[in-house]
């Protein structure tokens, strides 16, 4: 039997997402701004509900296609209000393509998102000492600062609960169990 985390022994998106994504080091900045978006959608929400829309909100986002999602209008994007597949929370819709809109500026300040991102930790994930899901933390002290650095750019809803859960889903930050066969 293989040992994980166990918010990812659930089989099925849950699963699937913590043994293939999750705490994997992403570097490319589509892959980023996906990820970015799926933490803002999730504030205040489980993680499941999330997974289980993120294939609605790709066809929605063009597949975060970052620069059609920078170039929508309110009227590209006020009928996913109506879409039931997805989060219709207004504020979150809008700030994704806000976010896009601060994502390339972004990339063409650093050369790439990536680039901005993974200069928080100097190039190398952070493998963090967790025993229990207990040493897990909310949020952090760095997580603090990009939180702050994000909305001096122009980012919305990245808080540094959001910022950290961000930074373990991209890989910035591993926080699997010891034990688990994914860390």
């Amino acid at each position: 039997m293989t040992i994980r985390c166990a918010w990812g022994q659930e089989p099925g998106l849950m699963q699937t997402y913590h043994d293939v994504e999750w705490g994997k080091p992403h570097r490319d900045d589509h892959a980023l701004f996906e990820l970015m978006c799926m933490e803002m959608y999730q504030a205040g929400l489980s993680w499941r509900t999330v997974l289980n829309k993120r294939a609605a909100f790709n066809e929605d986002f063009d597949r975060y296609d970052i620069e059609k999602v920078a170039n929508m209008t309110d009227a590209d994007w006020q009928p996913f209000l109506q879409d039931a597949r997805i989060i219709r929370n207004r504020a979150k819709l809008a700030a994704t393509v806000s976010n896009a809109q601060a994502f390339i500026k972004v990339q063409k300040e650093f050369g790439s998102f990536a680039t901005y991102w993974w200069a928080f930790v100097n190039n190398q994930p952070l493998v963090n000492n967790v025993a229990t899901e207990n040493d897990v933390p909310a949020k952090t002290a760095l997580s603090v600062k990009i939180a702050k650095d994000l909305k001096r750019r122009g980012f919305k809803f990245m808080g540094p609960v959001a910022v950290y859960a961000f930074m373990q889903a991209s890989g910035l930050v591993k926080d699997h169990l010891n034990d688990c066969a994914f860390k």
